[in-house]
């Protein structure tokens, strides 16, 4: 299912079942968005992100950064991962993210795709650090990226297009049943900006 020309319905489940995402579409003004993109490329403590991988360690392209209420510990791709404190901007993003999702979150994975080249394989957020079935709300800056989804049984699958300035919510038993990804494309050189606010509930 094509959802590209579809206009966001905040009320709207766009997964047919066994999970829940909403997309909200824009939040702001184009103006507000390339303000926040700005702020995000220059003031984010930003490092290429690592994986291990068979025992062998993986440096990306894509960069990576970690921010959150404490300085809590995230663990994926064998790799763990500590918190930075907020800056301004994170705790305005989140406080909007909050405002719309009826959510709360206590931390936020950020990643930077330099171009289009740059995607993200067919995965899962259900590591044991965070909440289960705990909201995770995604604001997209920047490039306008595909964002796609598979369930894990049927194959069925769903993709919906990211605006410059929006927000996307899964919930529920989404990461269970589904898995997602933001496949690469050669036709976009410009840079994305996302934002993924989540709640970390197993940490000492």
């Amino acid at each position: 299912m094509d959802l590209f020309n579809q206009i966001p319905q905040q009320d709207i489940n766009l997964l047919p079942h066994d999970g829940i995402v909403k997309y909200y579409g824009k939040l702001m003004s184009q103006q507000e968005a390339n303000d926040f993109l700005k702020e995000l490329l220059t003031n984010i403590e930003w490092r290429n992100d690592e994986a291990i991988i068979f025992g062998k360690r993986i440096i990306t392209k894509r960069k990576v950064a970690w921010y959150g209420d404490t300085n809590f510990e995230y663990r994926y791709s064998n790799v763990t991962k500590q918190a930075l404190p907020w800056t301004n901007a994170l705790k305005a993003l989140k406080q909007l993210a909050q405002q719309h999702t009826g959510e709360t979150y206590n931390s936020c994975l950020l990643n930077l795709y330099h171009t289009g080249q740059e995607g993200m394989a067919w995965h899962s957020d259900g590591e044991t650090d965070l909440k289960k079935d705990g909201a995770i709300a995604s604001l997209s800056f920047g490039a306008e990226r595909k964002f796609a989804f598979k369930h894990k049984q049927t194959q069925e699958t769903i993709s919906v297009m990211l605006q410059h300035g929006s927000l996307l919510l899964m919930a529920g038993t989404t990461q269970t049943h589904w898995l997602h990804r933001l496949p690469p494309t050669t036709k976009i050189q410009t840079p994305r900006v996302n934002l993924t606010f989540r709640t970390i509930v197993n940490n000492s």
